[in-house]
């Protein structure tokens, strides 16, 4: 079933150009991932500082395969430095029934 990846992130001013690279190559990285769909990045308009990212992908069980790769923890780990607080993660399934 298809998911969806929102992921948060508060970025310090004064580096868009270094962000804008390394998030590039973050996707980069994700497309040759199996599993993986499609991308977005989403700068808030009142506060440009926080990113939402948006994954689509095939299968939970891709997206964590991905997450766990040491190249994506490379990756997370370069944006660490430009970060202001921690990355968060939520996981939406598509078309999954509501339980009671």
């Amino acid at each position: 079933m298809l998911v969806k990846i929102f992921i948060k992130r508060r970025f310090k001013k004064g580096y868009v150009n270094e962000i804008r690279a390394l998030l590039r190559d973050f996707r980069s990285g994700a497309m040759n991932r199996p599993g993986y769909i499609s991308g977005e990045t989403l700068v808030s308009h009142d506060d440009p500082q926080n990113v939402l990212v948006i994954g689509t992908w095939q299968d939970m069980e891709s997206w964590m395969n991905w997450k766990n790769k040491d190249a994506r923890k490379k990756f997370e780990s370069q944006l660490a430095l430009f970060q202001e607080g921690a990355t968060t993660y939520e996981a939406y399934v598509l078309g999954a029934p509501l339980e009671t």
